[in-house]
């Protein structure tokens, strides 16, 4: 299952290490002006360099070879392509017939009796630049309904970042390397991911998603749910572990008159007190800001010896993972999450008719 979305589908393809990775796009509305100066820079985002993430130095330039003339989208399939150049798999040699811990190594094999070796394939985080690209575009639609998303690293190593206004947070997390918002604590998040590395670890995190201006009416009722769509988006993005909207797991806690949030008239409007629900109800968003959050877990390769099995030879082996990747994936990850949120939001305003087939013509 290569494809994502109902109206507006993105099929991803390409292996960490094979010639390039990208995507493919059906159902963008035709007459969209491309802005590739914009798509270029949420690619950076995601791009590996820096002192906390993998060394692998990837240009990730995107090239569209279809579905756009004179950087105006025709309603056609858009394709966009990513070549891999810096590519390295001999570290992963000694690898072959043995999963490493943590990863799809062993799942994919028992799944289709082979396994790309080289970096982890289609398993490996690599394949989230097709995503991204997507994404972009799917931010420029947005764009038109001043809809917009945006994510921050809420936690890193067990240690909580404090936010008051999410839009400074990400304003200030975008200059941070580690996509930090809290000042005040970023320093002790690096040096706990400075002490992972030194011994050969990595650790996880939270990100914190919030999507502004998104209508209210958005999602179906029971199987349709909004919620349960953002939950399946981003709960396959590789490291992701766990999903929560709003309070999350904390209203576990809560009374329901400490839970509910009050309904209230401002500016003539309908709308809530309070945001505990994080923007929907019934699994349809109420005009309020979405907010959801996501766990990463730590980057499962590492240096730090682990047991494992040859499945060639059917014996006991103890490894160590050579290579170069993150020792935190969690500032990563945040252009993924937003990308895959603002796939959701298309989606289902182009099926509820708020987005049309073609802008041409329309102002």
């Amino acid at each position: 299952m290569n494809t994502f979305g109902h109206a507006f589908r993105v099929t991803t393809w390409g292996e960490s290490h094979g010639k390039a990775v990208g995507c493919i796009i059906d159902g963008c509305p035709a007459g969209l002006e491309i802005d590739e100066e914009f798509i270029q820079k949420e690619m950076s985002r995601r791009r590996p360099g820096g002192e906390f993430s993998s060394k692998r130095k990837e240009i990730d330039e995107v090239e569209i070879l279809s579905g756009v003339l004179d950087g105006i989208t025709l309603g056609t399939p858009i394709s966009l392509l990513v070549w891999n150049k810096d590519v390295d798999s001999k570290p992963y040699e000694e690898l072959k017939t043995i999963p490493r811990p943590g990863h799809a190594d062993f799942s994919y094999f028992a799944k289709f009796g082979i396994r790309d070796w080289r970096g982890g394939g289609r398993a490996s985080a690599r394949e989230t630049v097709g995503r991204v690209a997507a994404g972009a575009i799917a931010k420029l639609i947005l764009r038109k309904y001043n809809i917009r998303v945006f994510g921050y690293a809420r936690e890193i190593g067990g240690i909580r970042f404090s936010v008051e206004d999410p839009e400074k947070a990400f304003e200030i997390a975008e200059r941070s390397p580690i996509r930090c918002p809290d000042p005040q604590k970023e320093g002790e998040a690096e040096e706990r991911i400075k002490m992972a590395m030194s011994e050969g670890d990595s650790v996880g995190g939270i990100v914190e998603l919030i999507a502004k201006n998104v209508p209210a009416g958005l999602g179906e009722p029971v199987f349709g749910k909004i919620s349960a769509y953002f939950a399946y988006a981003l709960m396959s993005i590789p490291s992701v572990k766990g999903f929560e909207i709003g309070r999350g797991f904390e209203v576990a806690k809560l009374k329901g008159s400490e839970n509910n949030d009050p309904i209230v008239l401002k500016d003539g409007k309908i709308r809530f007190a309070t945001n505990n629900a994080g923007g929907i109800l019934g699994g349809i968003t109420n005009g309020e800001d979405i907010v959801m959050r996501i766990a990463v877990k730590p980057t499962p390769s590492i240096s730090k010896k682990q047991k494992s099995v040859d499945y060639e030879r059917m014996e006991e082996v103890e490894i160590s993972v050579k290579g170069r990747h993150d020792p935190c994936i969690v500032p990563r990850i945040v252009p993924v999450a937003e990308a895959m949120a603002s796939l959701v939001i298309v989606d289902c305003m182009l099926l509820q008719g708020l987005i049309p087939r073609s802008f041409v013509g329309r102002t």
